[in-house]
């Protein structure tokens, strides 16, 4: 803040939830101070997305909520009527998204940019990834050459390096080092299991796990998966709110308001909807597909545990994702280790409940599977439900072909990852769940694991072929000794 306090140019890395906006809207307030109906547009923000431009406004209001600087709204989904309006009110500051505004401008000709002295790209990597390059560089063609010019981005690809060479005057770069990094209030909860047992999972953790009074967001990998979620849990009898890239952007608003507005606790969502949504109380996260970049994981969980609060993140593991698992904490130099088996608590219940403790309190990740009686349990309930919705059957098979897809296309894990996954330990029961399960449980689960690990040495054919060659041995020994 004080390089931009100081009027100097900056490209600053850094991710959702980092504080950056009330980093470019503090020294703007300051260097704008008092509204100046004659001078026209001062400042202008750019955002990728809807969402994140009337998240900015709504920040803009409270913060400057002394002041009598105007500020306009000029995105994509509202009338050209009403954002022509906002143009005429001669506002001091827009907040935009680039294809709307420079569609504006285009329409506009006596629309003049050259009184603008502070402009913000905000989530400048989204900007591009999401197609604005072309506009961007439209706009920036308008501007007087001598305004301060702000760019914030979680990553900084070649193409948008180039933009800031051109656009920037010898800009301060920073670096805030927290894409490797995650809140130290955090909570990490891993769960083994398999892809079809997600469901049953979720609706426990949803249930049983989670307080009603706390607002989780659900990461999943496609569209279908938001819808079939989403009326699932509305057969449950739980409601949520849900956004996804394709979605009517009318229907979106109103989802994201009424969780914005804790009306609805629960929010499911693909990574495209959520890029630039801000909820600042959000409680947990729950990775239903677990994310193939590391850095995409920590986007994710990055919206818990802000601002002195604790959170949680849950994430599903299946066996093909223990190579991400393997490459996230390599990523994030944390150390992980299986839960301690059934046998292995049987043998020192009270030292390995230390042994558990001590690891969490040293920063260690464990992984450790979901019992399987309860699985099974809200298993068949979730196959019930499921038999008796239409809406549910006709999503099936399009989940499926759109998960197929997403496996397709998603990054792979490094080799050496894929090959320490073949090698790591068999794990136990996850520590969230000692205190569900008795010890004649943990007993019977430990006897159930032993039947499941037992690998006879031979099999049934080699068995009955040695029993046979040892029958016909006893024969010829008998026939030799009667000769």
């Amino acid at each position: 803040m004080p390089l931009i306090l100081a009027g100097l140019d900056v490209a600053a890395m850094a991710r959702t939830g980092s504080g950056k906006t009330a980093a470019f809207l503090v020294p703007m307030l300051q260097r704008l101070r008092h509204r100046d109906p004659g001078a026209g547009i001062r400042a202008l923000i750019l955002s990728p997305t809807r969402d994140l431009a009337t998240q900015t406004l709504k920040f803009t209001h409270q913060l400057g909520k002394f002041s009598d600087l105007k500020t306009g709204l000029i995105v994509g989904g509202g009338s050209m009527e009403s954002q022509f309006e906002v143009l005429a009110d001669n506002p001091d500051i827009i907040i935009a998204t680039p294809g709307r505004f420079e569609h504006i401008l285009s329409m506009v000709d006596d629309l003049s940019l050259r009184s603008v002295e502070y402009v913000v790209f905000d989530e400048a990597d989204s900007l591009f990834s999401l197609g604005f390059a072309e506009q961007l560089h439209k706009i920036l063609h308008k501007l007087s050459d001598t305004r301060q010019t702000l760019l914030f981005s979680a990553t900084m690809p070649k193409a948008l390096a180039e933009f800031a060479k051109a656009g920037l005057r010898d800009p301060q770069v920073i670096r805030l080092d927290l894409d490797k990094k995650i809140s130290p209030d955090l909570k990490l909860a891993f769960f083994t299991l398999r892809q079809e047992e997600k469901l049953a999972a979720l609706l426990y953790l949803v249930r049983e796990r989670i307080s009603s009074e706390e607002q989780t967001m659900i990461f999943v990998s496609t569209k279908y998966h938001v819808e079939f979620l989403n009326i699932l849990f509305r057969e449950e009898g739980l409601e949520a709110s849900l956004s996804y890239g394709a979605m009517d952007q009318e229907a979106r608003t109103i989802h994201i308001s009424r969780f914005r507005a804790r009306k609805t606790m629960l929010l499911i969502v693909t990574d495209v909807a959520a890029r630039g949504l801000d909820i600042p109380l959000l409680d947990n996260v729950v990775n239903w597909d677990f994310p193939a970049k590391p850095k995409l994981f920590i986007h994710r969980v990055g919206r818990v545990a802000r601002q002195g609060r604790t959170g949680t993140a849950f994430t599903f593991v299946t066996s093909e994702d223990m190579p991400f698992l393997l490459d996230l904490h390599l990523f994030l130099s944390k150390p992980l280790r299986p839960a301690p088996t059934e046998e292995e608590l049987l043998k020192d219940m009270d030292g390995m409940n230390l042994k558990i403790n001590q690891s969490l309190a040293d920063g260690e990740t464990i992984y450790g599977r979901f019992p399987q009686t309860i699985l099974d349990l809200c298993s068949d309930g979730v196959k019930e439900v499921i038999s008796g919705c239409t809406d549910l059957i006709a999503l099936e098979k399009p989940c499926a072909n759109a998960f197929r897809l997403y496996l397709k296309t998603r990054a792979m894990p490094s080799k050496e990852s894929v090959r320490r996954a073949k090698d790591l330990p068999r794990e136990g029961l996850h520590p969230i769940f000692r205190d569900v399960l008795r010890p004649d449980e943990i007993s019977a689960i430990a006897f159930s694991e032993r039947l499941k690990s037992f690998r006879p040495k031979q099999t049934i054919l080699e068995a009955e072929g040695e029993a046979a060659r040892s029958r016909s041995s006893k024969v010829m020994h008998c026939c030799i000794l009667f000769s």
